[in-house]
């Protein structure tokens, strides 16, 4: 089961202060103290519960520490040096993997300030703006530079530090897990092998503060749904000396009214009447750039028959190619006939039966049946 938020836990604001916290753990304490509630098991863990939180969040180094990385940052004896497990500097099997992967993994695993978070966020679009091209600003909520202390974590002008006591200045703790030896940074100092002597209040020496930002996000012409945009160092600002992440937008795109895409292809489907189909003609069609044009259509044209109107599709991302746009016809039965319309088609019909040449493929059709019939399904 996942751990309760300790704040939640208690019932205080994570910007509480030291006499709010101190306020609502005796309140709790008393509440659920073993003495009150002999043989209840539940009080006993809640109790318990509540001086974990209480013992994390009464002092400053491990509620920064918390604040950062939540119940992370105290896992596998992350909370100090008899944490047990862990094992602070030193070289071994973790400077192979330091060595081997350091950059791979963009220096993460390298000793030294941890750098801000990747975050994500999301924007829908519509598809003659994939087409064009656009702006959007978008609304996210991200950690960014404690503006009272100036992203240094510390109080004022005193920058004055101790060494880490978790790692002891390497900036970097080991776990053993199985036959790995799993190496991350430090979660009191944050990778920097250092502690503020007289943290900031406001950010408590994180040297951030949780913020909601807008951007701008251009998003390229000719994009397609599920792309995603990097805008680097957009992302959470890192602690003190330490870079900011990344931003990852992911762009959907809404369905349009008339067309559909396919790579850099449109489709447009286009319903003609049946004497339209029949007789032949001209139709304008809108086209993705919002221009028109006229399609001449044959006579006898079919439901399903495609026409290919070249270049008149999507850009391709990073040349000057376009693709081409293909009107898809689907030929419409007339419906609630009046009275001299149903005159003219029983005439057209009396008229066309037996003449395979104006209606080949049903003609084509039942022929193939009367052979079924006659020769006994065989065929």
């Amino acid at each position: 089961m996942a751990k309760q938020d300790f704040y939640a836990l208690l019932g205080v604001a994570r910007d509480a202060s030291a006499d709010d916290l101190k306020k609502a753990y005796r309140k709790l304490a008393m509440q659920h103290h073993p003495d009150r509630n002999p043989g209840d098991k539940q009080a006993e863990a809640k109790f318990k519960e509540i001086n974990e939180a209480y013992d994390v969040l009464k002092d400053d180094q491990k509620r920064a520490a918390y604040d950062r990385f939540g119940h992370a940052a105290f896992e596998n004896g992350g909370g100090g040096p008899q944490g047990g497990g862990f094992e602070a500097g030193g070289a071994g099997l973790g400077d192979i993997f330091d060595q081997m992967f350091g950059d791979f993994m963009g220096g993460r695993g390298r000793s030294g300030p941890r750098g801000g978070n990747d975050i994500r966020a999301g924007v829908e679009i519509d598809l003659t703006e994939a087409f064009t091209g656009t702006k959007q600003n978008i609304r996210v909520a991200t950690r960014v530079s404690c503006e009272a202390c100036s992203g240094s974590g510390a109080e004022g002008r005193d920058r004055a530090s101790d060494t880490c006591g978790t790692c002891g200045g390497a900036g970097k703790v080991r776990a053993q897990q199985g036959f790995f030896l799993i190496e991350r940074a430090c979660p009191t100092c944050g990778g920097s092998g250092r502690v503020i002597k007289n943290p900031c209040k406001i950010c408590r020496g994180s040297g951030t503060t949780q913020r909601e930002r807008t951007l701008s996000v251009a998003i390229p012409a000719g994009i397609e749904d599920g792309t995603r945009i990097r805008l680097a160092g957009e992302g959470e600002a890192g602690g003190p000396g330490a870079p900011p992440g990344d931003l990852y937008v992911h762009v959907s795109i809404r369905a349009h009214a008339i067309f559909q895409r396919d790579g850099a292809n449109v489709f447009c489907r286009v319903p003609l009447r049946m004497t339209q189909a029949a007789l032949g003609g001209e139709v304008e069609v809108p086209v993705i750039d919002g221009t028109r044009t006229r399609v001449k259509i044959p006579a006898g044209t079919q439901t399903g028959e495609q026409f290919r109107l070249r270049g008149k599709g999507f850009s391709v991302m990073r040349s000057n190619q376009r693709g081409d746009m293909f009107i898809q016809v689907a030929v419409e039965t007339p419906q609630q006939l009046s009275k001299k319309q149903r005159e003219l088609l029983e005439q057209f019909e009396a008229e066309a039966q037996g003449n395979s040449k104006s209606s080949p493929e049903t003609e084509g059709f039942f022929a193939k049946v009367r052979d079924f019939f006659e020769g006994s399904g065989r065929g």
